[in-house]
């Protein structure tokens, strides 16, 4: 039922423009960020079109007085998409005055949309939300009652009498499974975007004198505390494959509530990524709370843990065989630096650079690479390592300017994490060097997830016009579709979903799938439309940024 070996109060609505986006088929449509754009950042749409368009003209016109502002001519097609043999990309990012403006082909207008310098306000908000409505256990989850109290008494790879308390923390996307990978990468980068930007972060919407993105990260934590039970032995999963077996039902109804069990393991990719966490999440409470007593102790976690790197396995074999990791040094070499910025103490400099030059270039993005993060964080102290994180910028690059959206690598499953965090390294680059030179290849990226695809559709829900409705979540199931903040998983190649029997009912948008690539809208669909705590982290992290 669920997804099997995977590699994977504020909700903004934005209703008071009706944009227009041409969901439906037709001979002509306009794909391009439904929330509309800053005044003073790249505007770009891509024009999907049946018949030739060529020398055809456009124009843009200002929809307060019908004024035409600019008038274009289409270029040459960037190449074919499934039933779209002619696709074109126009450019209006000269348009820098707040207002709303249509996009005009033949004397018809196709697209609608809004500049304005608050247009990614309220976003962060709602992908926040989502976790709030993943939390498991006594943690006041949003949407359903607390559940899952008795995780774990059976531990599997241990011997503990009585078993241990790992209630709490995230479940990982629309079953109940939890794993100390996911809920180790959501928490950090969580941490991270506050760091990164203390200004853009520090909203506290609850008024609880406590940022809200550090609250949620909290709930990470916690959990991660009690997961590394032993200095040398996590819990690294919680519930087993029978979880996607059982019938639709809410968490706190779930017929296995009793029957839980949690898995031990360790490998270096875990040692690396936990110590880093818990750093991390010391520096910040030590210096925004004054909070010595939980700094010291995570500090001191993470010491003992990063310590037992060179006893354990390069990586952890995951007993679902869901999440499996295959990469560990640059997650060591995060490990490391954290910590040294955390204590100053040299001999962890000196470790990650040892590391992060063994890691070098992962040219991707997922739950499992993110070897970027720690190039950035070695480049702040060491530039020569910045040339790690370029190298993945000129290869996405490159990529986006072959494909006729923009994409910045290939498809896969997960798309939507992936394209995120290919936009979250052109701003680790931004942030180390100023420079400007991959901001077309960020807002590519950011737009595409917003609507700026074939199929029109922003992949965040009720964020856009035409948005995800029928996640496969078990929440969304029993709230008529509702899932504020979700992050679809996004369209996938052919080839992956044929190897899955998958019994789709909705097809609204199978018009628009090519041969190779396909998105469904549909609920049953684990593989193209399931939200993951980790591709709503690393969304919290890029429109969080992108916030004027």
């Amino acid at each position: 039922m669920f997804k099997k070996n995977i590699l994977r109060f504020t909700i903004l609505f934005f209703s008071s423009i009706q944009f227009s986006c041409n969901a439906a088929g037709g001979e002509i449509v306009v794909r391009a960020n439904q929330v509309g754009f800053l005044p003073n950042d790249i505007k770009t749409a891509i024009v999907m079109s049946k018949i030739d368009l060529s020398k055809t003209p456009f124009s843009i016109v200002n929809a307060k007085n019908e004024k035409i502002i600019y008038k274009g001519e289409i270029d040459t097609s960037r190449g074919n998409w499934g039933k779209f043999p002619y696709n074109y990309q126009i450019d209006f990012s000269w348009i820098a005055d707040a207002g709303v403006y249509h996009i005009e082909i033949k004397d018809k207008n196709f697209f609608t949309f809004k500049i304005s310098k608050n247009i990614y306000e309220g976003i962060t908000d709602s992908l926040l939300l989502f976790l709030k409505v993943q939390r498991c256990g006594p943690t006041k989850p949003f949407l359903h009652e607390p559940c899952h109290l008795f995780d774990s008494p059976q531990i599997i790879g241990d011997d503990v009498e009585g078993g241990i308390d790992v209630t709490g923390g995230w479940h990982d996307a629309g079953d109940y499974v939890k794993f100390l990978n996911t809920t180790a990468y959501t928490t950090y980068l969580l941490l991270f975007s506050y760091e990164f930007n203390k200004p853009k972060f520090e909203f506290d919407h609850n008024k609880n004198n406590e940022p809200d993105v550090l609250e949620e990260a909290r709930i990470g934590i916690d959990w991660l505390l009690r997961a590394c039970y032993k200095k040398d032995k996590f819990i690294t999963q919680v519930q087993d494959s029978r979880d996607h077996a059982e019938s639709w039902r809410l968490p706190e109804n779930d017929s296995l509530k009793y029957d839980r069990p949690a898995f031990t393991g360790i490998g270096k990719n875990m040692v690396g990524l936990v110590s880093a966490t818990l750093s991390l999440a010391s520096r910040i409470w030590r210096e925004r709370f004054s909070d010595t007593q939980n700094a010291d102790k995570w500090l001191a976690a993470a010491k003992e843990i990063y310590q037992v790197r060179n006893q354990v396995p390069d990586v952890d074999i995951v007993q679902s065989g869901m999440y499996q990791d295959s990469r560990f040094w640059g997650k060591l070499a995060l490990g490391a630096i954290e910590l040294y910025k955390s204590t100053k103490e040299t001999k962890y400099l000196t470790d990650s650079f040892v590391y992060g030059d063994s890691a070098k270039s992962d040219y991707w993005w997922s739950w499992g690479d993110i070897d970027a993060l720690a190039q950035f964080r070695i480049a702040e102290h060491n530039t020569r390592f910045a040339q790690y994180l370029q190298n993945n910028l000129i290869a996405f690059n490159t990529n986006k300017n072959k494909m006729i959206f923009g994409e910045g690598t290939v498809y896969s499953w997960g798309t939507t994490n992936t394209f995120l965090g290919i936009a979250l390294q052109a701003i680790l680059w931004k942030k180390l060097t100023r420079s400007s030179e991959y901001d077309t290849l960020k807002f590519f990226q950011s737009d595409y997830l917003l609507g700026k695809n074939p199929w029109g559709i922003s992949f965040i829900y009720n964020i856009g016009k035409n948005f995800s409705k029928n996640f496969h979540s078990q929440i969304s199931h029993f709230r008529n579709g509702y899932l504020p903040g979700a992050v679809s998983a996004g369209p996938a190649p052919k080839v992956i979903l044929d190897n899955y029997k998958i019994h789709r009912s909705n097809f609204t948008y199978s018009e628009f799938n090519s041969d190779d690539i396909l998105y469904f809208d549909d609920k049953a669909d684990y593989i193209t439309n399931e939200p993951t705590i980790v591709s709503n982290a690393t969304a919290i992290f890029v429109f969080g940024q992108l916030v004027r």
